[in-house]
Order: structure tokens, then C-alpha cells, then sequence
């Protein structure tokens, strides 16, 4: 049975969906202000990863990943571009699709944008106004009263002792120590321009807390199974989604929350200051394979901090090859041996470590185990067909897109080479053959010699 870690308990537990056979799933999507950076990335394949073994286990999964296109961040950047709000979220929301795409990162089902559902956000904000968790302010904007949510603060593990009455913040963005009651919605301010609705609430915009609530409850109900998000999301954002969206309702908001660790750089935090910040596209611009940066990004456990450095990034390279070349040699292993218990092995070690919190390096490892054996074995067709299902199958999880790899095809330089190898061996002109290997190397070709002839593969 699937355990994820949840953080509102802070307990492994079960995951025992709503509905049978089905899990609903909403993603913190980006703020669409600017390129996402592999921090942001780091959270995405998580939740990727989430998503992609809930289908693996058989449950029919519907994901909302929202885009958030109106708060302090996109206004400020579209006033400082001189562009309209929606021009300048459509540059960023393009990116962030071909960046997902780049990465192998499955599309959630529902993506809905803020400013298609501001109607949703008013109703809920009236609601709250209603039952007396919200009020009114002087300048028209409408706050929650924490003091009035008695569970305030359990979700990021925070009191509320200290909080100072009548305290409020308008920013969307603050840290434990900023601990206030926040704003649901923002009257029109001559900083926001244009940026405004007109509305029962009074002319203005809404919170950035609010809108999650609203998208997340309109398409997967007042209560569902998971919440994803990278920890620094946790507080204020996500105790505050969790705080309004029971008070609205009286139910229980979310089932299971699950949070992403950080990613530092070269053991630093990432900031453009110490010159170790990274968007997808500079990787890319760099030249590093997407599937390797996918790796590398999902290879630590989600719980655990991630140091990313570009020896790992290498590694990580390394460590994809080896698992095409395991693809390409199962397409043409010819052998005679039978699998034995290492396919059945291989299955139940993946999903054991998939099952605890999805342990990600120890899935890996039953991988890699199963290159190992596979190599070792010397598979006949039907068996490599066998090994090769599965590691499909594993890769419906991992998403580096093992189907599409294809045999090399030889140039006839090579192909001469190999077969003047061929010759030298049959005429035991040793010191001649391990030359033209050592040049075939050189040229990134390994040669394997076996009882059936040479074969041969990236190196």
C-alpha cells in the first residue's frame, strides 16, 4: 500500500483516496512573472513523479495546476514592461509549457488561470464575510481574522500567541514573523493601474490565497485527496488556503498536504547575487540533455534538501545513458538465458521503495539491479522482451522517455573498424584488435565480444 508523508499530521500514512480508484490532486502552479527556475522545477517533477505512480498504482488521477496571473509579482512585472497584465502572463505561460514539455512533465488535466475565475473568488469571500471570518477594512479591502480559524498555524507548525490584535498584511508574500491577518481582497490601489474588477466587493482584486482555494475547490470539491507545493509554499500561502477554505465550508479542505524540500546550488542558496541561479532555459542554453536535468532533479528524495551541482548533472547524464543503452541492448539480446526471479525481483523492489514516500533512490537502485542481471544473463529474445516491458513500465514513473531511444546506426567508417577488429581477432593479431578498440572508444563506441559474435554500444 502506497504511505506518503503527511505534513499536516506530521505522520506516514496510508493513502486511502476519497473515491475508490481515483485520486484528485491539486499543484501549486507558477507565479507567471517570469522564467521558472530549477528550484521551481525541482517541485514540479516531484509532484510529477506523485502523479505518474498514482497512475502507475492504477488510480485514475485528475490534477489542477493552477496559473497564477494576478498578484504583487505580475503586476509589478507587467508596469515595469509597460504591457497589459494578460500580454505580459502570455509570455510566461508560454514558457512554462514548453519548459514542462522539455522536461518530460506530464500535463495536469485542469490548468486554470486566476483571472478566469475572479466570480468564484467573490462568492467565497462573501461566504467568509458572512459566517464572520472576514471584515472589512477602512479602505475597503477584506481581510481573514486568523483569530477566529482556532487551528490557525497547525499546518506550518507556527502559534499564533503572538500575534498582535488588529495586525493586518496586504502583501501576498510574508514570513512567520509578518503573522497577520491577510487580505482576501485588495481594494484599487493607483499602484495596481488597470489591474482592477469591479465587483459586489467593491472596486479591487483578490489575494493571491484566495484564488487557490477557489480553483482548487471548484474542480475537485470542498474536500480532496492531495495538495502538493515545494515548503516554502507551506507558510503563508498554504495556511492560509487551508484557514478560508474551511472556514467557508466547515469541512476538512484537504486529505493529504505534501511538501518539497529546497534546492541550493553548489550548497548555497540560489540567488542571482552569487551568480548560481538557474532558469530551465540557461541549463538548456548550456547544452545539458533535459532528461539529464530531469534526473537530477528527481533522483533526491522530495523530502530531503537538494544540492544541485553541474558534477551531478553529469552523473545524472551518465546514469541515463546507461539505462538507453539497457533499452537499446534488451531490443537486440539475442541470448539463451531465461530471467529467472530478476524481472519479479526487480518489480517488487521498485514498488516496495516507490510505496514507502516514494524512496526514489532505492527505486532506482532495483532499476540499475535490473541492468546489472540483465547484462549478466545474456537474455534470449523472449526473456530481454520480458526485462524490456518492465523497464518501460518503470519508466512510465521516471518519464525519461526510454521508448523513443533507437539503435545507433553505424557510419561505414565505424562499421569497417569493427569488422577489421573482427579479422585481426580471427587471425589472433591481439596487439591489432585491442588497437582498433582503444580507437573505437575513442570515437564513443564500446565493443562487447560474446560467444555469438561482437555487439556493440555508446560508451
Amino acid at each position: 500500500m502506497l504511505k506518503l508523508y503527511n505534513t499536516l499530521t506530521r505522520k506516514l500514512e496510508a493513502f486511502k483516496p476519497i473515491k475508490a480508484g481515483n485520486a484528485g490532486m491539486y499543484t501549486c502552479g507558477p507565479t507567471v512573472y517570469n522564467y521558472a527556475h530549477i528550484g521551481n522545477f525541482r517541485a514540479y517533477i516531484f509532484e510529477d513523479l506523485l502523479k505518474r505512480y498514482l497512475k502507475y498504482k492504477g488510480y485514475k488521477v485528475k490534477q489542477v495546476m493552477n496559473r497564477t496571473d494576478v498578484d504583487d509579482k505580475t503586476i509589478k512585472g507587467s508596469q515595469e514592461q509597460g504591457m497589459p497584465l494578460n500580454e505580459f502572463t502570455a509570455r510566461y505561460k508560454k514558457a512554462f509549457e514548453e519548459d514542462t514539455a522539455a522536461l518530460n512533465i506530464d500535463k495536469a488535466e485542469i490548468n486554470p488561470e486566476a483571472t478566469a475565475h475572479i466570480k468564484e473568488m467573490v462568492v467565497l469571500i462573501k461566504q467568509l464575510l458572512k459566517k464572520g471570518y472576514a471584515y472589512k477594512s477602512e479602505d475597503g479591502s477584506i481581510y481573514f481574522n486568523i483569530k477566529k480559524f482556532k487551528s490557525y498555524g497547525k499546518l506550518a507548525n507556527i502559534e499564533t500567541k503572538n500575534l498582535k490584535a488588529g495586525a493586518r498584511v496586504k502583501q501576498d508574500e510574508y514570513d512567520k514573523q509578518g503573522l497577520a491577518d491577510f487580505a482576501l481582497w485588495k481594494s484599487w490601489s493607483k499602484e495596481d493601474g488597470s489591474v482592477f474588477w469591479e465587483t459586489e466587493l467593491g472596486k479591487g482584486r483578490p489575494g493571491w490565497h484566495i484564488e487557490c482555494s477557489a480553483m482548487s475547490m471548484k474542480y475537485l470539491g470542498k474536500t480532496f485527496d492531495i495538495h502538493t507545493g515545494g515548503i516554502d509554499n507551506m507558510f503563508p500561502h498554504h495556511e492560509n488556503e487551508r484557514a478560508q477554505s474551511e472556514a467557508a465550508t466547515g469541512k476538512k479542505f484537504v486529505n493529504y498536504w505534501l511538501h518539497c524540500e529546497h534546492l541550493m546550488v553548489d550548497g548555497k542558496k540560489m540567488s542571482k547575487s552569487l551568480g548560481n541561479f538557474y532558469t530551465l532555459r540557461d541549463l538548456l542554453a548550456k547544452g545539458h540533455n533535459p532528461k539529464a536535468i530531469r534526473y537530477a532533479l528527481m533522483s533526491t528524495h522530495y523530502r530531503k534538501p537538494l544540492n544541485f551541482t553541474f558534477e551531478e548533472l553529469e552523473a545524472a547524464n551518465t546514469a541515463v545513458k546507461k539505462l538507453e543503452e539497457l533499452k537499446l541492448y534488451l531490443d537486440n539480446s539475442d541470448g539463451r538465458a531465461k530471467a529467472g526471479k530478476t524481472t519479479a525481483k526487480a518489480a517488487r523492489d521498485f514498488e516496495e521503495a516507490m510505496d514507502d514516500n516514494l524512496n526514489i533512490s532505492a527505486a532506482l537502485a532495483a532499476v540499475f539491479n535490473l541492468a546489472t542481471e540483465a547484462r549478466k544473463l545474456d537474455l534470449s529474445r523472449k526473456e530481454a522482451a520480458k526485462a524490456k516491458k518492465l523497464l518501460l513500465k518503470f519508466d512510465e514513473v521516471l518519464g525519461l522517455n526510454l521508448k523513443k531511444v533507437k539503435e545507433l546506426e553505424l557510419d561505414r567508417d565505424i562499421e569497417a573498424l569493427v569488422q577489421q577488429r573482427e579479422n585481426a581477432r580471427k587471425e589472433k593479431n591481439w596487439a591489432e584488435a585491442d588497437r582498433i578498440r582503444e580507437l573505437l572508444k575513442s570515437k564513443g563506441i564500446a565493443l562487447e565480444d560474446s560467444a555469438e559474435g561482437v555487439r556493440w554500444r555508446k560508451a
